[in-house]
């Protein structure tokens, strides 16, 4: 029987029990919905890293011209760095044709650790739809989704995300265990509009407070995008899209 698990935190990763599933890690607010933002753009190459060591390194050794580097460590701009982890800073204009180096505090941190996946793919809410039907019609018999969550606390746009992936999806024949349960039937349940279940966060309210309520409401348009990307060798790579009934 195929399994589904969620991890409700990046905390929860065990790599042994990740080597020969298909990952899908969530960063809402804003890692996951950022790098879209950012493949969507035109980049040439994007690299999330785990570490600002790993940033520095890497923007060493491609010693390229064309490299550009953004995020955030401990929800602060990043000295140095090019843009912040926002993702209407990453426009056709500075990032099209260029390289990117992409730091945060937890989403860039969950895909590194999930690196033991068969396949690792990135997840928002603005490409919901089409990460469903993709694990639908993937040939895998065991399937993760890991919210990197903030901290080690549990974050709720993480896991609106994971429930509208999975009420979307057709789980008959699947083992669900508790907390990919709870979470389907979380996204079959719930009534309120995502822009409000968002702005509930704790960090939605920090959106709300600091004037960024335009971009809430973009990070919360379930379907909007049709893109795919997994993570490979470290790098974001685009998957062909999908037509999402």
């Amino acid at each position: 029987m195929k399994k589904l698990r969620v991890w409700m935190r990046k905390e929860e990763i065990d790599t042994d029990r990740l080597a020969g599933s298909i990952a899908v890690v969530i960063d809402v607010l804003l890692a996951t919905t950022t790098l879209y933002a950012i493949v969507e753009a035109g980049a040439r190459r994007v690299f999330p890293v785990g570490s600002m060591e790993e940033a520095v390194e890497l923007r060493k050794r491609l010693n390229s011209p064309r490299m550009r580097t953004g995020g955030e460590e401990n929800g602060l701009l990043i000295e140095g760095f090019d843009f912040g982890p926002f993702p209407d800073e990453f426009t056709a204009e500075n990032t099209g044709g260029n390289d990117i180096v992409f730091l945060t505090t937890n989403g860039t941190r969950a895909i590194a650790k999930a690196q033991s996946a068969s396949r690792l793919l990135l997840g928002c809410l603005r490409n919901a739809p089409s990460v469903a039907r993709w694990l639908q019609e993937a040939d895998c018999d065991d399937v993760s989704f890991i919210c990197a969550g903030s901290k080690g606390h549990v974050s709720l746009e993480d896991i609106l995300c994971a429930a509208a992936i999975l009420s979307r999806m057709d789980t008959r024949g699947w083992k669900l265990d508790d907390a990919a349960w709870l979470v389907r039937e979380f996204g079959r349940n719930q009534k309120q509009k995502t822009s409000d279940i968002l702005e509930e966060s704790r960090v939605g309210r920090w959106f709300v407070k600091n004037g960024k309520v335009d971009l809430l409401r973009y990070v919360g348009e379930i379907g909007a995008s049709n893109s795919l990307v997994e993570v490979r060798d470290g790098q974001v790579l685009s998957l062909p899209s999908r037509a999402v009934r």
